[in-house]
């Protein structure tokens, strides 16, 4: 089973190649998109969670085995990826997991909670992210934890939910960064207009 976090403010096509991929290269029966709830690691404010969950349905919800899981936006406090992979293991405890992660949150792993038991619970996929400003670009995993992590073979695409918001805060067209279904979205709810 695959399980696919993210803040998803909003969802992108490099999400969706994500998602695809790992349906494709990991042969999973089942892969759970997570929208964020409250997250410990962001400074700003997320937008609210109906939007995001509609974006995500949006992004994702028309790819086969594919399933919208509401579990961290109805948790109370910080949304920690070791508590929903534990959760996610009680539920099917014989199921193997896989978390699928952009290169960027994968150099930051070690800074998240319980990062050692995440990398227990889970096969770290790793999907790489085109980056211009980094000169070193082949991801290494941390010592001595190399058998549990995986590349997934996407093409690098140089995308941020960042990046998609000021496009929309300065009127800039973002049909070629986003499904249109969510461009739609993002446009009929007037989002993201003063980022």
């Amino acid at each position: 089973m695959g399980v696919f976090g993210g803040a998803f403010d909003p969802p992108h096509l490099a999400h969706r190649a994500i998602a695809i991929a790992a349906l494709q290269q990991l042969d999973l029966d089942e892969l759970r998109v997570i929208p964020t709830g409250q997250a410990w690691h962001k400074a700003r404010a997320l937008t609210e969670a109906h939007h995001r969950l509609a974006m995500a349905e949006l992004n994702f919800g028309d790819l086969p085995g594919v399933v919208i899981d509401q579990r961290e936006l109805a948790r109370a406090g910080p949304s920690f990826t070791v508590d929903t992979l534990r959760e996610i293991r009680a539920e099917v405890p014989l199921v193997e997991l896989f978390l699928l992660i952009g290169e960027d949150q994968a150099r930051a792993l070690t800074s998240w909670r319980e990062w050692q038991e995440v990398t227990r619970l889970s096969i770290i996929c790793v999907a790489a992210r085109a980056d211009s400003a980094r000169t070193d670009t082949d991801f290494k995993p941390p010592v001595g934890f190399e058998a549990r992590f995986m590349m997934l073979q996407t093409p690098p695409m140089a995308l941020s939910a960042t990046q998609i918001r000021g496009c929309v805060a300065t009127q800039q067209g973002i049909a070629p960064l986003v499904f249109e279904p969510v461009a739609r979205y993002i446009d009929h709810h007037h989002l993201y207009q003063d980022a």
